[in-house]
Order: C-alpha cells, then structure tokens, then sequence
C-alpha cells in the first residue's frame, strides 16, 4: 500500500529506518535544528543527550541546563521519536541497545567518534555513519 504525500510516494510496507544522534543540546539554536530535520529525513529518530557528568569531563564546566531539562526541550520537538539520555560510563553502550541503523554525526562532532565505526564492529552493531554539512544561515 502506498500513499501519496508532498509529491513522494511513502511506502507503508517497508519498515523506518531507526536513526540515531548525539549531543549536548545545551541552548537549542538553528545548528541543532539543521541536524535534528536532516536526521529525521532517514527514519525514526532518537536523540541521545550527554549526561551532565560527561559534559563537564569533556568540556570542562557543566552545561547551563541539566540533562533532564535539556531532554524537556527536545521532546517538545514533534519531529523527534524518541530521547534518552547517554550511559555515562560507556558512552556506547546505548548504540549496542538500541542498535540504529544509521548514526548522524554532526559536522563539528569529534567526542566520541573516531573510533566509532571500529566500536560498531566489535559490538556487531550494524549501523552506517555519516556526518552533515555544516548548517548555513539562509
């Protein structure tokens, strides 16, 4: 069964792709905005927030609004499916749960992601990765 929506065919068979992405999503602005409708164009999409602790060893100081308040703020965005917070002891743990299809990177998003592809494998997580363009104003 198919249905016909904005000049494209959605095919009602075939399964959504699960979409991931990550980060801190301090003070939400255009960038994460760019990102969040981009990754949401491949599938259903889960975003994964830092967790206070992780913020603060990675950037040195904690971001302004704590984690639950930070997830508040994505789940009033309708696009998003689903928001979970990040393991704080191993980063990808929530990847090797989840197991996404498909991981968003960010165009400036360096934690946690030059091994990733290698951590995929060795959790027999088969998920492809791509990074985004940087977001420019219109």
């Amino acid at each position: 069964m198919q249905l016909f929506r904005k000049r494209e065919y959605i095919d009602l068979a075939k399964k959504p792709r699960k979409v991931m992405i990550f980060g801190t999503f301090d003070v939400l602005h255009e960038g994460h905005m760019y990102v969040i409708k981009k990754a949401k164009k491949h599938g259903n999409l889960t975003v994964v927030v830092s967790r206070d602790m992780t913020v603060k060893s990675l950037k040195g100081k904690f971001p302004r609004n704590n984690e639950q308040k930070r997830m508040y703020n994505l789940k009033k965005l309708k696009i998003i499916d689903s928001v979970v917070l990040g393991n704080f002891n191993d980063k990808y743990k929530i990847i090797e749960e989840l197991k996404p299809e498909l991981i968003c990177l960010g165009y400036d998003q360096k934690f946690f992601t030059d091994k990733l592809e290698k951590v995929l494998l060795d959790k027999g997580v088969d998920a492809e990765v791509i990074r985004f363009d940087e977001y420019k104003e219109k």
